[in-house]
């Protein structure tokens, strides 16, 4: 059998009926062609951005078997597995880390599928030879190195297959047990915590502020443009710069994506003050992007995250994964969850250095995941 590497620089040349069937399963509503679309047309990749799309398709015998999202990168922004270490390394020895190739989703780090196989016809036997023949195609057009990040459970089984480097890390994560409603969810909490966690709530309804979610056509585009102030401003304070994701992209995401978004907005006397973008479908809710145009105690919390599981309960969804790190979401019920990532460098010494990096960084992990259990609010025995 022989195997060659299609690349595309704009996700409009692949057929959105193809790329649509090959991630149905398992890509979640970020890995939709109209979702890649957005961030291509909105101009919030591409250009200048560091974010060069060049997806690809794999052929066998000239015939498509597989598609997979990608990005030329150009830095390590925007996508939560921090490689900034590798690249110093590089610098030092006078080699260029960048470009390098990354199949992820721009600014999302949610575990997904990563790898579409058209038809739905999966060739796992294949995928040693098919990851070469990337490895190959990608390093002779200049790339250090190429990157699988947050593939699903049955993609890290079979990657660990395959000649690249396994990293893992660390997220946070909420299973919906069947919860009938907040309450429900609670009672599964230790007395404490419980009450710490009505108390916070309480502060907010002290202060007189008001929530509310929105999804489908009940996002207006007067909804959008007070959310994307939110983002900016919120942007600049933390960041210096007005965000990753232009306004055109919001205006797209509202107006032909609604069905996938939930928008929780928070008002005092009658002005919006702040609010939270989350995406989701029927397995999964995807909190994405915060902003606030107040800083209020509490706030973050209550829109981020209790909204968010009231939203899961409300409409059945099993998992919410609200964004990476923060250790605080233990105590709300998010517990750790292992992510796997696989690496390849093309300079042999860097990535055997890379390869003893990761296998000591893995006891690490593994050590912090079993102390993060160990803070979940959960009463005992209660599996979550």
């Amino acid at each position: 059998m022989a195997f060659s590497v299609l690349t595309f620089s704009d996700i409009s040349q692949i057929d959105p009926l193809i790329w649509d069937s090959a991630f149905n399963q398992k890509g979640g509503p970020c890995l939709k062609h109209h979702f890649l679309l957005c961030l291509e047309q909105s101009e919030s990749v591409g250009g200048t951005t560091g974010w060069i799309p060049h997806h690809l398709g794999i052929k066998r015998d000239n015939q498509l078997i597989a598609l997979l999202p990608g990005y030329i990168k150009t830095h390590s922004y925007g996508e939560y597995i921090f490689d900034h270490a590798w690249a110093s390394a590089y610098a030092e020895h006078g080699f260029n880390y960048y470009p390098k190739w990354v199949n992820a989703i721009p600014f999302t780090p949610v575990t997904a599928q990563r790898i579409g196989w058209i038809n739905g016809n999966t060739d796992w036997d294949a995928l040693p030879q098919i990851i070469q023949c990337i490895k190959s195609t990608l390093y002779d057009n200049h790339c250090s190195s190429i990157h699988l990040l947050f593939t699903n459970d049955q993609e890290q089984q079979k990657l660990t297959q395959t000649p690249l480097l396994h990293r893992l890390s660390l997220q946070f994560e909420w299973q919906n047990q069947a919860y009938q409603d907040f309450d429900d969810f609670l009672a599964h909490c230790t007395s404490r915590k419980r009450r710490s966690i009505r108390k916070e709530r309480n502060k907010i309804a002290q202060q007189h502020i008001s929530i509310e979610r929105l999804y489908g056509n009940d996002i207006s585009p007067e909804h959008m443009r007070f959310f994307y102030d939110c983002y900016r401003v919120t942007y600049l304070k933390r960041s210096g710069h007005e965000g990753y994701l232009t306004p055109a992209f919001f205006e797209q995401l509202f107006e032909q994506f609604s069905e996938h978004v939930l928008l929780v907005l928070a008002s005092k006397n009658g002005d919006y003050i702040a609010g939270s973008l989350f995406l989701f479908d029927e397995q999964q809710l995807y909190g994405r992007y915060w902003g606030a145009l107040s800083e209020i105690d509490g706030l973050h919390f209550e829109c981020c995250y209790y909204q968010g599981i009231e939203f899961a309960i409300k409409h059945g969804i099993q998992r919410f994964n609200p964004g990476t790190q923060g250790e605080h979401k233990i105590l709300r019920g998010f517990a750790p969850t292992f992510c796997h990532s696989f690496h390849a460098l093309a300079l042999p010494d860097f990535e055997r250095a890379v390869d003893d990096f990761l296998q000591r960084e893995q006891l690490g992990v593994k050590q912090y995941k079993i102390q993060c259990d160990e803070l979940l609010p959960y009463k005992q025995n209660t599996n979550t």
